[in-house]
């Protein structure tokens, strides 16, 4: 078989698809569509073959899009894939909607609602209706929680019997392993990787943070990733203020976990966050919103702590909390994390079960 994966970027599909497509790659050939970059080349070299294709991730340009669709149209002319597997959502609508006018199979990945879905209006309404062209003859449509594929069984976007759950990505056990949980120094060293911007809470967790260090809590806190909402001015004076170290977006981020006592994501909203299972796996105990998405990877008060979402009250008594343990009560935090991870998210399983589901 040949198969087509259309995707928005580079270091996604690297970081959570490569075990699949390693597996795809066994008794079939594939092809990759998505935007052109570095961390694709190990794709490459193991057989994947590159159709270089811009998408506009987050830009609603109706030209843009369009020309995006009229891209996928020519790709599955000239490629005639026997299966289309498609990730997030512009992928998931214009490449779905190609399919289906071509009557190739395809099967999108829901790897969060995104903004569109959290408030009604008119671009909730424009999405779910562009979805449910998209994947009316879908052969099926993967959810990596299951509040994400009850709206859209509850929208009818997609009927329950197309629907397929999965354990979000899943975590590669081998690649994050159990660190020696560090020492605690009279400093608590809290950790946040992800898109430095509103959803993923980040207002509330400068907000907790702030709140401890008035109160004498001896904490500092670790920012990992792009910054893409304009907090540079506040987070410059935060790092002045000494309890802030911005290192930026990192490749590995391995060593800052290991360095780490305690992973904090307060998301508004999440299909499910790979950075939550990658630290529970490495062995650190995780803080993070009571939503589907990201409570998945918790268990409450064995292996972490859960908030309440847009709540920076109920975050800084998390994080409060945390901070009052001593170290064996932190480091069997993170051990029963890392125990959650191999008994529900171990990435061979949920490649097998994508496998299954692909019928493939």
């Amino acid at each position: 078989m040949k198969v087509l994966i259309l995707a928005n970027n580079d270091v996604g599909l690297y970081q959570f698809r490569r075990e699949l497509i390693i597996e795809l790659l066994k008794k079939n050939s594939v092809v990759l569509s998505l935007p052109n970059g570095a961390m694709l080349e190990p794709l490459l070299q193991a057989g994947c073959k590159l159709i270089d294709t811009p998408v506009d991730r987050r830009g609603i340009n109706p030209a843009t899009d369009l020309s995006l669709f009229r891209r996928y149209r020519r790709i599955l002319k000239s490629e005639k894939p026997d299966l289309v597997i498609t990730y997030t959502i512009k992928p998931n609508i214009y490449g779905g909607i190609a399919c289906r006018w071509a009557k190739v199979p395809y099967a999108a990945n829901i790897t969060g609602l995104g903004t569109a879905f959290q408030n009604p209006g008119m671009l909730r309404k424009l999405v779910t209706r562009l979805y449910r062209m998209a994947l009316k003859k879908a052969k099926v449509v993967f959810f990596e929680n299951a509040e994400n594929q009850q709206i859209f069984i509850d929208e009818k976007i997609v009927a329950k019997e197309k629907t397929c759950l999965l354990n979000g990505a899943g975590v590669n056990l081998e690649h994050y392993q159990v660190s020696e949980y560090p020492t605690c120094d009279g400093q608590t060293r809290f950790l946040f990787v992800g898109r430095v911007m509103q959803e993923k809470g980040i207002d509330e967790l400068f907000e907790a943070m702030e709140r401890l260090k008035r109160d004498g809590i001896a904490c500092t806190l670790d920012v990992l990733g792009g910054c893409e909402e304009n907090y540079t001015e506040k987070m410059e004076q935060y790092q002045k203020d000494g309890w802030l170290h911005y290192h930026g977006y990192q490749k590995d981020v391995r060593p800052f976990i290991a360095q780490s006592h305690c992973f904090v994501l307060p998301s508004w909203h999440e299909g499910m966050a790979n950075t939550n299972l990658e630290c529970a796996a490495s062995g650190r105990p995780v803080i993070t919103s009571d939503i589907h998405g990201c409570k998945e990877a918790v268990i409450d008060g064995v292996s972490g702590l859960l908030c309440k979402r847009k709540d920076s009250d109920s975050l800084y008594k998390a994080m409060k909390r945390f901070a009052d343990l001593d170290y064996e009560k932190r480091k069997h935090m993170g051990l029963a994390g890392r125990k959650h991870m191999e008994e529900v998210f171990d990435k061979k399983k949920v490649v097998k079960d994508t496998l299954e589901g692909l019928e493939v």
